[in-house]
Formats: structure tokens, sequence, C-alpha cells
């Protein structure tokens, strides 16, 4: 739905300064990075200029002719789409089918689209954390961890400097482990270098090795943040040489990954938990496994396709798994112990657009920004 703050000319509320597409997607980016999504996805910017100037930009979850056409109505030329038109490689670009033809309009009329899929998925705040909120779950966390998305930063300092480079490592993005922020750990040891001719030691002479009492910081930090982190460091070290290790981990990062579980405020009757959801989600119909006859006090959910999760959120001891696209076979994976409810792939994700905004609105309060009118889910049902 378009709000009605949104009703005003956009013409004449366009900006204060100038701002480029890459302005606006970069507030994404670190909202949910794209290292993030899956090895089969392709989000970022699918089209346009990320140095154009940004004349308003129009969220929705797809994008469709209609939607291209909605944005060139209002003067937005920027998509912000949850699901990326192109997904696969593209040989031709003939207008066959609705892929060429969304991706021929966008090019024609200097629309930009940029996805942003499953790395929104793959964060707490994300997809799945939108669900939760409109369902009240409480202590949350993600499903299933994902690796490889962290990193260890070692270097090692004089003590007089200590301090500012410990500081400017936890200002990169250092040091966050949960609900603990500047987690650090320090060593103190001796190290010894020669400066050679040509260098501008901060401290020792040229031609003679020195030994200097150092102390050495480890830190943490997500792997998308490593040349902002080394590049913060390095500038606060007041040696010429920095010598510093990066180090890749295969620790799961607890903020990322798939799915979430929650807890209702109070336990629920499953019964009273599906009218809740059918509610809630404006939902014609649930398709669900048999009901077990116990409270729902454990709720996992996965926006879009997630029924790889199934056995996860049943390890989990989650009650009622709610997701999409579950095939016939994959029902019976619930093993009689937790309630599958497949709410539908739009149905699931359709308030993905509203979390688009409101980040957007928040950091840019006085831009041309929209939500689409266009009901773009294809699946219609006859009741």
């Amino acid at each position: 739905m378009l709000s009605t703050a949104n009703t005003t000319s956009f013409k004449t509320i366009l900006f204060k300064s100038i701002m480029t597409i890459h302005s606006v997607i970069e507030v994404l980016d670190q909202l949910a990075p794209s290292s993030y999504q899956e090895g089969y996805d392709n989000t970022g910017l699918l089209t346009g200029d990320g140095k154009w100037t940004c004349t308003g930009a129009l969220c929705t979850l797809d994008t469709t002719e209609e939607v291209i056409m909605e944005a060139v109505t209002h003067g937005c030329n920027l998509i912000i789409c949850h699901h990326p038109i192109i997904f696969r490689g593209l040989k031709k670009i003939t207008g066959k089918d609705y892929v060429e033809k969304v991706v021929i309009a966008a090019i024609k009329n200097d629309v930009a689209i940029y996805a942003i899929h499953t790395n929104l998925d793959n964060i707490l705040s994300g997809v799945n954390g939108r669900m939760a909120d409109k369902l009240g779950l409480v202590n949350r966390r993600v499903l299933l961890n994902k690796q490889n998305n962290l990193m260890k930063l070692v270097t090692f300092v004089p003590k007089d400097a200590v301090e500012k480079v410990r500081a400017a490592m936890f200002a990169g993005g250092g040091g966050k482990i949960g609900n603990y922020s500047e987690c650090s750990f320090n060593i103190q040891g001796t190290g010894t270098f020669k400066p050679e001719e040509g260098s501008d030691p901060f401290v020792g002479q040229i031609g003679k090795r020195h030994e200097e009492e150092e102390m050495k910081i480890e830190t943490i930090f997500p792997a998308y943040l490593h040349k902002s982190i080394v590049t913060k460091m390095i500038e606060a070290h007041p040696y010429e040489e920095v010598a510093y290790d990066v180090i890749a981990l295969s620790n799961y990062f607890k903020e990322v990954g798939s799915g979430l579980i929650g807890e209702p405020e109070k336990p629920l009757s499953e019964n009273d938990f599906l009218a809740l959801l059918k509610e809630t989600f404006q939902l014609k119909v649930i398709r669900h496994t048999a009901l077990l006859n116990k409270p729902i006090k454990k709720v996992a959910v996965c926006g879009g396709t997630g029924s790889f999760l199934t056995k996860d959120a049943i390890a989990a001891g989650a009650d009622i798994f709610i997701t999409a696209d579950v095939k016939y076979h994959e029902f019976f994976d619930c093993n009689s112990k937790i309630v599958i409810a497949d709410i539908g792939h739009f149905e699931s994700e359709q308030y993905t657009t509203d979390l688009l905004f409101d980040v957007l609105k928040a950091k840019f309060p006085t831009f041309a920004l929209l939500k689409t009118k266009v009901k773009t889910n294809p699946v219609q049902y006859y009741y």
C-alpha cells in the first residue's frame, strides 16, 4: 500500500542535496552485505549505474513490467526488490519471456534495479525478523547459522599506542560477539626488527636490530568488513610498516543464517495460533500437517522456500514451522513432531516491502520513496 506521506508530488520533495543511486544502496549493503547471500543467488545492482543521480526509489517484492511503469510514472529511477529479476545468465534479450521484457523496460526507461534477496533472508532483522515482528515473537535466534563469514585480525603494537589502535579496530567493526562488544585478546611480548636504508622507523636506528615491547591484539570481525577494519587499524598504528595477520574462520556466525526461531509472549493452542497466523498474514488458506494437540511455545519461520530447514526446526524444539513452497512428500518430514504450515511464498514475504521502506525512510527522511501498489503475487485462489 502507498502511505499517505507518498501522495505528495515527488517533484516537489526531491532532494535537499544530490543523492546517487550508490548512496541509497550503500545503506542496504550495510544492512545485509552481499557476502551473506547464498551461492546460487544474484543480488546487487542488476541494471543501471550506481553513479546516476537518484530521482526516487520504489520498494517492491518483485519487479514486473507494471512495477517498472509505476516507477517511471512517479519519477523513480531506482527499484529496490527482494527477488532478483535476473537470476541466471541471459544470452539473448529479445523479450521472449517476462524476465527479458522487464530488463528491456528497465533499460529503455533508465531504471536501475537493485535486488536484496537471500542476504536479507540471512540476517535476524531481515525477512524472517519482520515475520517474527508480525507474530510478536521474542527470544529470537537464527535457526541455522552460516559458517565462513567471520575473520580474525591480529596485529602487534608498541605499548604507548595500544589503546589507540585497539579503539580503531573496534571502530572498524571488530570485537562484536553476540551481545558483547569491544571483545579482544591481548598478550605482551617482544618484537624485533632492523630498519633498512630508506626506512623511517618510529623507534630504533637504521642498520641495527631493535627489540620493542609490544602488545599482540586479536579481535574477530565479519568478513565483509575486511577492508574497513584493516584500513582503520593501519591509520591508527604508529609503525611505518605494520605487521598484521588476517585469518579466515570457519566458526558459525550467530547473527547470520537461515530461518529464525522465537517464542510467542504466551503459549497458544494450535487452533488459536493458526487463526492468528491467518489474520496477521491475510491468508485465504493455510496448508498444514496434522495438529499435535499441544500448545505452541516455540515458533520457527522461514520466508519463501524453507522446507530444507524442517529438521533444524524440529531439533530446535519448535512446535510449528511457518514457511512456503512445501512439496507433498516434504510434509511427511514433520514425523509427527512438529506442525508444518505452508502460507505461500508471496504471503510469507509480503512485509519485506515495508521492511525496505522503513530502513531507507529512517536513513533518508526527506527522500522520494515509494512502496509499490502493484500486487505482484502470480498465484491466485478460487474459492
